[in-house]
């Protein structure tokens, strides 16, 4: 499982900081490419804050805030008895998107975003990245496996 959650990781990071150098290369210029319709462009930004662009310029804070995140979760990992797989296919999505963006974030200052979707005249949602995406699918399958009780198995048989 190890061996999984370590290539989960990495994966992770890969097609984040490919997605990102190709959206730096490519759409940095101001352009955006429609994918479908007006509903999804791929379209570039810096963001300095978090998600929703909040706590613009905090850059140190989210620095350590990620590290010491990522101390948690490699906790709960390795430390947590009777863990799932799933619960560790969660930790390790999470934990690949959170270094994705801080690999952003120590070597720009910013993080690089560019899936932006937008529903109409009714609400533009904020542009994020893969990382993103990553973290956010990471993170309900945690929720999940916390609601259904199953972040732990019962009896010592991984499930």
């Amino acid at each position: 499982m190890n061996i999984l959650a370590g290539s989960i990781i990495i994966l992770s990071v890969v097609l984040d900081q490919v997605s990102k150098l190709w959206a730096a290369d490519v759409l940095k210029d101001g352009g955006s490419i429609k994918i479908l319709g007006n509903f999804l462009r791929l379209t570039y930004a810096e963001n300095k804050g978090a998600a929703f662009s909040i706590l613009q310029d905090q850059r140190i804070f989210f620095l350590i805030t990620t590290i010491l995140m990522l101390m948690f979760l490699g906790y709960i990992y390795f430390k947590t008895k009777n863990i799932s797989n799933l619960s560790k296919i969660s930790i390790a999505m999470i934990s690949g998107g959170a270094i994705g963006n801080f690999i952003d974030r120590l070597r720009l200052g910013y993080v690089v975003d560019f899936i932006d979707v937008r529903f109409g005249n009714l609400y533009n949602f904020p542009v994020f990245n893969i990382a993103d995406s990553i973290i956010v699918c990471g993170t309900l399958l945690m929720v999940i496996l916390i609601l259904f009780n199953k972040f732990e198995t019962s009896e010592g048989n991984e499930s």
